[in-house]
């Protein structure tokens, strides 16, 4: 089945099932301050620049990844910012190929760098992008302080949130959840 997955470029009519996918792999409670939504999809393809790919098995959007020649102040530099696999279809290298369809797109644009961030406890993302040769350049921890009026110490999930995160792998427990 995974040799059938073809890698195109995004183009509106996939909007959709992109937006509905990344609703159904991204966490952003883990990293606050970025939010998955209709305008993050839409600025990325809308952008002149852009290096946005889909993984489509016959008319299903089944992966895809949004980049961009937009990357802080460097007008040289890019970013692969969303990248994602649905479920069903992880561990048959579509990650890798819309990987390496993004980075070329951006090289070919005038990157000189592209920069991507990683959750740290997001094993499989990182061993990812470390082995389409992405090193390490900084290492940024993003500290919380809680309102001391506020009973608990650390932002809590709701249960249902906790669960799919640990089965998924993207959140780690000393503990398995019942």
């Amino acid at each position: 089945m995974p040799s059938t997955v073809a890698i195109v470029p995004m183009g509106l009519g996939h909007l959709r099932q992109v937006l509905d996918l990344g609703h159904q792999v991204f966490d952003t409670t883990i990293k606050p301050y970025t939010s998955w939504s209709l305008t993050a999809v839409a600025e990325h393809l809308d952008s002149p620049d852009n290096a946005c790919w889909v993984a489509l098995d016959s008319d299903r959007v089944v992966g895809f990844v949004l980049g961009s020649m937009e990357f802080e102040n460097r007008d040289d530099w890019a970013y692969l910012e969303w990248i994602a696999v649905a479920p069903d279809m992880q561990g048959h290298g579509i990650a890798r190929r819309l990987v390496d369809a993004c980075s070329e797109a951006l090289f070919t644009r005038g990157a000189r760098h592209i920069v991507t961030d990683v959750e740290d406890r997001n094993s499989a993302s990182a061993a990812l992008m470390t082995s389409s040769g992405f090193v390490p350049a900084a290492t940024v921890t993003l500290l919380v302080r809680a309102n001391p009026a506020e009973a608990s110490e650390e932002p809590a999930l709701p249960p249902m949130t906790k669960r799919d995160l640990v089965r998924r792998g993207r959140l780690s427990v000393e503990h398995p959840l019942p």
